[in-house]
C-alpha cells in the first residue's frame, strides 16, 4: 500500500478476507467488506454474522448493517463502507481485487475523485507461499484425506453406487477429524465418476449411478482442516482393466512422476506441464491431455500458481501445489492421480499418500 500510494484497501474475495483476518462466513449473499488502512482494519458484516465476526475477526473494528428493524442506525453494508472510507487521510487511492470486484463496487469507489490500484498480484504472492503454520494443517489435511480415499476405494465394488462410495470416505474423514478432538471446521469437496463414459469428465459430481463390472472410475476427495485444504485423486476399476485402459493408466502414472520429479523451487510452471505432456505424448494421448498439470491448493480449492504449458511464472518455495495431469478418451474412460505436494528448494514434500499402482487399485477382482 505504502509503494502503490494505496489510502486503503477494500477485500472483498472471502478467501483474501480469512488470508488477513480469520474470519469467513458460511455463505455471502450479503455483502462482507474488510477495509484496511495504513492505520486500522475495518470489517463490514451483516447483523446476522455480529456475533460471529467479534468471535472470529482480527480486527480493530466492527461496522454492522441490520435487515430486521431495531437493529441499528446502519441498513446497509455501502453505508457502512462509506463510514470506513470518510477515515482516510492522505491518499484517495483505494486498493481493490480487479478479479473479483463487480463493477458497481468499483464504480462507486471512483465517487469523489478517487481512483483505484489493483491488490491481486500482492494478496496472490502472499496466499501462494504458505508458512509453516499454514502447511502444518494442509499437512494434517492431506492425512486424513487419504484416510477418505482409502475408505472409498475400500467401498468400491460391483452394485455400490457412486454416492455410496463418496459416503464411506466422507464418513471415515469425520469420525477422524472427531477422534482426534479437534474443534475445527471441515470441509470436503468428493467426486467418483465412473464408466467409460462419466469417467471422460474431469469434473463431474456423483450420482446414483451403480458399479458394473469392467468399470473405471476417478475418486478425488479435497479435505479442508480450519479453511485450508489438499487433494488425493487415484483412478481405480472394479475388475480387471483392458489393454487400452491400462495403457491410458500407466500413461497417466508415469506422467505424474515425471512431473513431480521436475517440481522444485524456481523451476517454471510450464516445466513442469511440459514434463508430464511429453510422457502423454510419447504415449500417443496429447490430444487426450485437455487440462493443465496442477494448481496451487490452500484456502481456495484451485488458486495460483497455474500448471499450464503457457505460464512462465516459477515456482517458489513454500507453495503448495497438485500434481495431476489426466487424459479423457471417449469410449475408454478418463484416468488421474493427484497429489499435494510442497514446494522445496531441492523438490518437493508430499502431503499425500495413497498406492497408484494398477494391481493396487484393481478393487474388485472377481468382477471380470
Amino acid at each position: 500500500m505504502t509503494r502503490q500510494r494505496i489510502g486503503a484497501a477494500v477485500v472483498i474475495s472471502p478467501a483474501n478476507q480469512t488470508y488477513l483476518i480469520g474470519f469467513r462466513a458460511l455463505l455471502y449473499s450479503r455483502p462482507i467488506v474488510l477495509v484496511v488502512t495504513p492505520d486500522s482494519t475495518t470489517l463490514v458484516v451483516p447483523g446476522l454474522e455480529e456475533a460471529h465476526a467479534r468471535e472470529a475477526a482480527t480486527v480493530d473494528e466492527l461496522l454492522v448493517y441490520y435487515e430486521h428493524p431495531g437493529g441499528g442506525p446502519r441498513h446497509d453494508a455501502r453505508e457502512c463502507l462509506d463510514d470506513a472510507l470518510a477515515r482516510m487521510s492522505g491518499s484517495k487511492r483505494i486498493g481493490i481485487e480487479l478479479a473479483a470486484c463487480p463493477a458497481g463496487l468499483a464504480a462507486h469507489l471512483t465517487d469523489a475523485g478517487r481512483a483505484l490500484a489493483d491488490l491481486d498480484p500482492a494478496l496472490t504472492r502472499m496466499r501462494g507461499i504458505k508458512d509453516e503454520t499454514e502447511i502444518a494443517v494442509i499437512r494434517e489435511a492431506g492425512r486424513v484425506a487419504g484416510i477418505g480415499v482409502a475408505a472409498s476405494l475400500g467401498a468400491c465394488r460391483v452394485g455400490a453406487s457412486e454416492v455410496e462410495v463418496d459416503g464411506a470416505g466422507t464418513s471415515a474423514v469425520m469420525a477422524e477429524v472427531a477422534r482426534r478432538g479437534s474443534t475445527t471446521t471441515v470441509e470436503q469437496l468428493i467426486m467418483t465418476p465412473s464408466g467409460r463414459e462419466r469417467a471422460t469428465l474431469p469434473h463431474a459430481l456423483s450420482t446414483t449411478r451403480r458399479l458394473e463390472p469392467a468399470d473405471v472410475l476417478i475418486h478425488t476427495r479435497q479435505v479442508g482442516l480450519g479453511g485450508y485444504r489438499a487433494e488425493l485423486e487415484r483412478t481405480a476399476f472394479v475388475g480387471r482393466p483392458d489393454a487400452d485402459q491400462a495403457r491410458a493408466f500407466e500413461a497417466i502414472r508415469a506422467a505424474q512422476q515425471a512431473a513431480l520429479e521436475a517440481v522444485r523451487a524456481g523451476v517454471r510452471c510450464r516445466e513442469v506441464d511440459g514434463a508430464a505432456r511429453a510422457v502423454i505424448d510419447g504415449a500417443g494421448l496429447g490430444a487426450f491431455a485437455i487440462h493443465r498439470t496442477g494448481h496451487g491448493i490452500g484456502l481456495a480449492p484451485h488458486e495460483p500458481p497455474y500448471l499450464r504449458h503457457d505460464n512462465d511464472d516459477p515456482l517458489d518455495e513454500g507453495m503448495v501445489i497438485t500434481i495431476e495431469p489426466g487424459v479423457y478418451v471417449p469410449g475408454v474412460g478418463g484416468f488421474r492421480h493427484s497429489d499435494t505436494v510442497i514446494v522445496r528448494t531441492d523438490g518437493h514434500e508430499a502431503l499425500t499418500e495413497h498406492p497408484s499402482g494398477l494391481d493396487q487399485l484393481t478393487l474388485d477382482d472377481s468382477a471380470r
